[in-house]
C-alpha cells in the first residue's frame, strides 16, 4: 500500500469521532512495532520522526524503513515530520518522501508563527503534502524547561491562524506537556470544545505520554483527532532492552534484545490505538476512499 497523507486520515477521524495515534519512532524495530500494531487492530496510523531524530539518521533511512513496512501493509499510514523548525527542514522531508510535515513556530510571536507556517503550506500544498502547525505553547520540550509559559491557545487567534495559513491540522495548548509529567495535568476541556467549534481543521494533542486513558478519551470527545506519543514508546523500548539483560546473559546477537523490545513497543501501540478508538477504522477509511 502507498503512504497516505495525514490530511485524509485525520479528516476521517474528525468526522467519525475517534483519534489517530501518531507515534514517534527511533529505529527499524519501532517502525515494525507500530505498523504491526496497526495491522493487529485495523487502525489508521501516523509514523513520526522528530527534528532531533533526523539529526541522528538521515530522513532517507526512516522513509526507507517505513516504505519497506508498507509493501505488505493493509492499513493507511502517513509519514510525518514532527516539530520541524522551518522551511528548509520541511523541504528536506518532502524530498525524502514524507507525506506530512509539522512546522512549529509556536515560540515565535503570532505573526511570525503565521508567516513561517504559511511559507511551509505554500511549498507543501502543490505536492500534496499535509501541514500541521502549533499555536499556543505546549510545555516541556527537551532542553527548554520553561517552554509553555505564555499560555493556552486562544480561539480567536486559532480561527485567524487557520484561515490565513490554510494549515491542515493544528496542535493546541490546553494544559498538556511534552515528556514525563511531574504532577497532575490540568486540562482545559471547555477550551478544547470551543476550539473544536471555532476552527474547521482537525486538532492535535501533543504531550499525551503519561496522560490517563480517561484524560485522552475526554480530549477526543471534546475535539482531538490526532494524539502524539513519543516518550512512552521510548521508555517501553529502553526498559525492555535493560530487562532483557537481566533475563539472558549468554548471547551475542543484538536481534535478541531488539526483537524483545519490539514486542513491548507493539503492546504499547496496540493499547494506545484502543484508547484512541482507532481500532477497526482502517477498513472504514478505505471504504470511504472508494
Amino acid at each position: 500500500m502507498a503512504l497516505g497523507t495525514s490530511r485524509q486520515i485525520l479528516q476521517h477521524a474528525r468526522e467519525h469521532g475517534y483519534a489517530v495515534c501518531a507515534f514517534n519512532v527511533e529505529n527499524m524495530e519501532m517502525v515494525q512495532a507500530v505498523v504491526g500494531a496497526a495491522e493487529e487492530t485495523d487502525s489508521p496510523v501516523i509514523i513520526q520522526t522528530s527534528a532531533n531524530t533526523v539529526k541522528y539518521a538521515h530522513m532517507d533511512y526512516y522513509y526507507g524503513m517505513v516504505r519497506a513496512a508498507m509493501k505488505h501493509a493493509t492499513v493507511p499510514v502517513a509519514l510525518h515530520l514532527d516539530h520541524g523548525d522551518g522551511t528548509e527542514l520541511a523541504l528536506k522531508a518532502i524530498r525524502a518522501g514524507y507525506t506530512s510535515v509539522m512546522i512549529d513556530g509556536s515560540k515565535q510571536p503570532f505573526e511570525e508563527n503565521l508567516r513561517q507556517t504559511k511559507a511551509v503550506v505554500d511549498l507543501s500544498r502543490p505536492v500534496g503534502v499535509s501541514v500541521e502547525a502549533e499555536l499556543g505553547n505546549v510545555g516541556g520540550k527537551l532542553g527548554d524547561p520553561d517552554y509553555g509559559t505564555d499560555g493556552y491557545t486562544k480561539p480567536d487567534e486559532a480561527k485567524e491562524f487557520v484561515e490565513r495559513t490554510g494549515v491542515d491540522s493544528l496542535a493546541v495548548a490546553i494544559g498538556t506537556a511534552h515528556g514525563v509529567y511531574k504532577g497532575e495535568p490540568n486540562l482545559d476541556l471547555e477550551l478544547l470544545r470551543t476550539l473544536r467549534e471555532t476552527v474547521d481543521v482537525p486538532l492535535v494533542l501533543h504531550g499525551a505520554s503519561g496522560l490517563s486513558e480517561q484524560d485522552v478519551q475526554n480530549c477526543i470527545r471534546h475535539g482531538i483527532s490526532k494524539v502524539n506519543y513519543a516518550t512512552e514508546l521510548r521508555i517501553a523500548f529502553t526498559e525492555a532492552v535493560k530487562n532483557y539483560f537481566t533475563i539472558e546473559s549468554d548471547f551475542i546477537d543484538p536481534k535478541k534484545f531488539t526483537g524483545y523490545a519490539r514486542e513491548k513497543v507493539m503492546d504499547v501501540a496496540i493499547e494506545k490505538m484502543r484508547t484512541c478508538g482507532s481500532h477497526g477504522q482502517a477498513a472504514t477509511f478505505l471504504r470511504s476512499r472508494g
